[in-house]
């Protein structure tokens, strides 16, 4: 496909099936819908209302450790007062160790594992239509896991955690798959073609009068600007981020209405009823976001990949061969990121800054119940407080960036400086003229109140400008994959610095000198971030994309899905960074 669309440029196709068509504002809102709907589940559901749920429902499967018969939690229709949730329970899935006192509950049968989430990698996503076929899968198979806890009772709450698993993977798999748009919408948006168009007649009028094929060999660029599609890329992310932001805390809100509702108006009913209930909303919030995402979002096809010579499989040999597939891609995903040498550093940065920032959050909220004393009311508030910051600082950040002519990786160090006032302020309380104050370095409650704006306000940059930064160093056509490795990055540091962290406090005995170490890890990625050059790092995501588009080809047009091969075939297949070959398509 290539030639004039309502008259803006339309670049050739770089492989078969290609969409090429412009993004509209009506595919954009389909894609702001789901990112809403998900975030509503990430911050109302597994931020909030997913772990009080699996612990309510455990408290009241829960019996009292003297007789193990006389339930923790005593059903609301029973006159006599419930037995003191905060002397009498343990934590969930916790078991009574021996010499306990007898009036502790204990929960049966219940082992004590813990609920985490790793990235999944969904290499295949690159392909076909994969890439929209599993966003929509995922969405409404996580949407239905969380709208299901309406019917998880106490007596079966050992299902409450695999539905958990069910929400949080389908959640981090569709973040996954939805970035992996964020790179085809900025690049097919029409002002940004228009640009291209623009650029693409200028190169070809010098090379006509000049005639100096090698002078014009490739368009000229400057380090020291920024690209167009990374500023709408940037953009759009932020809108993303601040648009998701807002509809968390509506939920939060809304949420919180029904709770206070029910406990008024149905005072009979069970707590963990109450909280299903909830749950049940916040999926259902959640699947009818993803329904505007699957009418209005384009498929964006990727390169098609040739699985005829499987179809003579079993169904099962197939799947296997599929789940393979997958993972020999993400290796070799790593491979290709080595090479890259810009992306390689913001992955390492990434890594680190991820890292701190977990670290900090989790450090944050256990200062805030330990050393100042807080309960959950006064942390629920906080938490509303930085996700409010974190709309401003989401909608913010890109005009401050316009304003003092920032760089994208510049906004990005801007804001991990600013992060730096969290644990400066936090140290600052060792001095003993701030001591004598009584106020000052996180002496009293309400101070950490603005240090959760701080941190929001942050958060609301980082979130869209590192997404959106990373996905312009992406080769072409393997969005999927890399985003994947990104998130992989993300989770995979978040159980470092919380271990050191730990490691401080068990050594000496209080959480404050851990802010010493916060310090350094927040400062760690600054000179790696300040060394990135996206011009560089994109010209070169493209090069690779061509040189391994050529390598992996299966006539040129379709990727084959194969078991063996040649090392460089293998890349080319298994990440769909394939472009048509100019010489053949005439160009």
């Amino acid at each position: 496909m290539s030639g004039e669309e309502n008259g803006v440029y339309d670049r050739p196709a770089r492989y078969v099936n290609e969409d090429t068509s412009h993004t509209t504002e009506r595919e954009l809102r389909g894609w702001y819908s789901y990112g809403i709907a998900a975030e509503v589940f990430a911050v109302a559901g597994v931020g909030s209302f997913l772990p009080v749920t699996l612990e309510q429902l455990a408290k009241e499967r829960g019996v009292r450790r003297s007789d193990g018969v006389t339930p923790c939690v005593l059903p609301p229709n029973v006159t006599t007062t419930a037995i003191d949730g905060g002397k009498a329970l343990v934590k969930l899935a916790r078991r009574a160790v021996e010499g306990a006192d007898e009036s502790q509950c204990i929960i049966k049968p219940f082992s004590n594992h813990s609920i985490s989430t790793a990235s999944f990698a969904i290499s295949v996503a690159d392909y076909g239509t994969y890439r929209k076929k599993l966003l929509l899968g995922f969405g409404f198979s996580g949407s239905l896991a969380c709208s299901l806890f309406i019917l998880v009772f106490p007596s079966i709450y050992l299902l409450g955690p695999v539905l958990v698993v069910v929400g949080v993977v389908s959640l981090g798999s569709s973040f996954v798959l939805l970035n992996s748009f964020l790179p085809l919408l900025a690049s097919n948006y029409p002002s940004i073609r228009e640009q291209e168009a623009t650029r693409h007649a200028s190169v070809s009028s010098a090379r006509r009068h000049e005639g100096d094929d090698q002078k014009f060999s490739k368009p000229e660029t400057s380090s020291k600007t920024t690209s167009p599609a990374l500023t709408l890329s940037t953009k759009i992310s932020a809108k993303g981020v601040g648009l998701g932001y807002i509809g968390a805390v509506c939920m939060q809100l809304i949420s919180i209405g029904l709770l206070l509702g029910l406990n008024k108006f149905a005072p009979s009913t069970a707590v963990s009823t109450r909280l299903r209930t909830i749950l049940f909303f916040v999926g259902l919030v959640w699947m009818l976001g993803t329904i505007p995402c699957a009418i209005w979002l384009r498929d964006r096809p990727g390169p098609p990949l040739d699985v005829s010579h499987r179809r003579s499989q079993s169904h099962i040999r197939r799947v296997t061969t599929y789940i393979t597939f997958a993972w020999k891609a993400v290796w070799k995903t790593v491979k290709i990121a080595i090479q890259l040498r810009q992306l390689a550093i913001f992955l390492v940065a990434w890594f680190l800054l991820s890292d701190a920032i977990a670290t900090v959050s989790g450090t944050a909220i256990l200062f805030a119940r330990t050393e100042l004393k807080m309960d959950t009311v006064p942390i629920a508030i906080l938490s509303i407080t930085a996700t409010c910051s974190g709309i401003a600082g989401a909608f913010a950040w890109p005009l401050l960036a316009r304003h003092f002519g920032l760089r994208p990786h510049n906004t990005i160090v801007a804001c991990v400086f600013l992060m730096l006032i969290i644990p400066i302020y936090g140290l600052i309380g060792y001095l003993p003229f701030v001591k004598a104050w009584g106020v000052g370095g996180l002496q009293q409650a309400w101070e950490i109140y603005p240090l959760g704006v701080v941190h929001g306000f942050v958060m609301g940059g980082l979130s869209s400008y590192c997404r959106s930064f990373y996905g312009q160093l992406i080769p072409p056509g393997s969005e999927a994959a890399f985003y994947a490795l990104y998130a992989i990055t993300d989770k995979g540091s978040s159980a470092v610095g919380p271990a050191v962290v730990g490691i401080i406090v068990d050594r000496v005995g209080s959480i404050r000198p851990a802010f010493a170490f916060l310090a350094v890890l927040i400062a760690l990625p600054i000179p790696l971030l300040l060394v990135l050059d996206s011009e560089k790092g994109r010209e070169d995501a493209k090069r690779m994309a061509v040189r391994l588009g050529k390598a992996g080809t299966n006539g040129g047009d379709v990727y084959a899905l194969e078991d063996d091969g040649d090392e460089m075939g293998d890349e080319g297949a298994a990440l769909g960074l394939l472009a048509r070959d100019r010489a053949r398509s005439g160009q």
